[in-house]
C-alpha cells in the first residue's frame, strides 16, 4: 500500500496475504490464469497500459475492449467500499458497546 497499489491481481493467493489485503484495504482479485495471461499480453502489447477495476460493479476492464467481471464476497467487497478496517468495523457499533458497557458497569457496581 506505500507504494501505492490498489488491487492485486493473480490466479491465486494464499490465504494469509489474500486475508492481509482486506485488512490493508488493498483488492485482491483472483482471476483465471488464461485472463492473467492475457493481461500479460496486453500489457507488453500496449505501452503504458492501463486497467480500471469496477469495485461497484466488480468488473475490470481497459479502453480497448476489454472487460472482465471477478467474484468478491459481498461483505468484502462492502468493506472496502466504506474505507473500513477492524477497527472501524467496530466503532460503527460504537453505541451499542457502550450500553453495554454503561449496562455493565450498573450490574457490577
Amino acid at each position: 500500500m506505500d507504494y501505492g497499489f490498489q488491487v492485486v491481481i493473480a490466479p491465486s493467493f494464499a490465504d494469509i496475504f489474500y486475508n492481509n489485503c482486506f485488512k490493508n484495504g488493498i483488492l485482491p482479485i483472483k482471476l483465471s490464469e488464461e485472463q492473467v495471461e492475457e493481461l500479460f499480453r496486453r500489457t507488453a502489447a500496449n505501452e503504458g497500459y492501463k486497467l480500471t477495476v469496477d469495485l461497484e460493479n466488480k468488473t475490470i476492464a481497459d479502453d480497448k475492449g476489454l472487460t472482465i467481471s471477478f467474484d468478491l464476497d459481498e461483505h468484502r467487497r462492502q468493506f472496502l467500499l466504506l474505507g473500513l478496517d477492524d477497527i472501524g468495523l467496530t466503532l460503527q457499533h460504537e453505541d451499542l458497546i457502550s450500553a453495554y458497557e454503561a449496562k455493565q458497569a450498573a450490574r457490577l457496581g
